[in-house]
């Protein structure tokens, strides 16, 4: 299965949920497959030591503006392969923008081609509903959204719903909603506010996992290790446990 980590805006612990989640299957003994397509590229420079050394060539920049095969590389993870990012994917846009092949699909075009060496497949999405967000929800199977805490949230979810309904009409008829998954809850009354709001709202596509705001993921992140490998008792990786769990992966 493709499953694509997506949300309208930065600082819901996206990139934190795609690690942790291709890293604990990794550890179960799955095949898993990240795909960064954050320009940012915080995923591949966790989960590849070398990722200074990378040129843009060696990087989805190579999929996406080039239309070549994937460049996929082992990470320091058994079981777990990456396809970088790099910050001149930031430029991808533009050129999309002016494209005229089937710009919304050259990730899937190429993906088709080795998503049957792994057992789950993660597309870690830019932070912003732009072309690059297009190209991965074309190509996947389910989306999962984050939510954090915060008044605003439930009008990006009406946005990004929007997108999922329009990608299915055009580009992708059989992608579907994983679920909203709260991230970054902390016990401050806004934050069990938000999660109250959102579970009257959407209901039974909130997922029953909270993520904790937890100062020892960006431990985990500095010292380019996932939470399981950094520390495996603490809320974090408990509650991502429990998130593969509940999403039967």
């Amino acid at each position: 299965m493709i499953i694509a980590v997506a949300s309208q805006k930065g600082g819901t612990g996206k990139t934190t949920t795609s690690l942790s989640v291709s890293a604990g299957l990794a550890h179960a003994g799955k095949r898993v497959l990240l795909v960064d397509m954050d320009s940012q590229a915080n995923s591949s420079k966790v989960l590849l030591h070398n990722y200074q050394e990378l040129r843009m060539e060696e990087t989805v920049c190579r999929t996406i503006m080039n239309r070549e095969p994937l460049p996929i590389h082992q990470s320091h993870i058994r079981n777990l392969d990456v396809v970088p990012s790099h910050i001149l994917l930031a430029d991808a846009d533009v050129q999309l923008t002016t494209a005229k092949d089937h710009r919304e699909a050259r990730l899937k075009r190429e993906l088709v081609n080795v998503v049957s060496n792994y057992d789950h497949v993660f597309i870690d999405c830019p932070p912003a509903l732009s072309w690059l967000t297009l190209n991965a929800f074309t190509a996947t199977d389910r989306v999962l959204v984050l939510v954090s805490p915060g008044y605003f949230e439930l009008d990006s979810l009406v946005q990004i719903s929007k997108v999922l309904e329009e990608v299915r009409n055009l580009f992708n008829p059989d992608i579907g909603l994983m679920g909203f998954l709260f991230t970054m809850a902390d016990p401050t009354i806004a934050s069990k506010t938000s999660l109250k709001l959102l579970r009257q709202t959407y209901t039974s596509d909130v997922l029953k996992t909270v993520i904790p705001k937890n100062t020892v993921m960006r431990e985990a992140h500095f010292s380019k290790e996932d939470i399981f490998s950094f520390s495996p008792d603490s809320p974090s990786a408990l509650a991502y446990k429990k998130l593969i769990k509940e999403l039967q992966l």
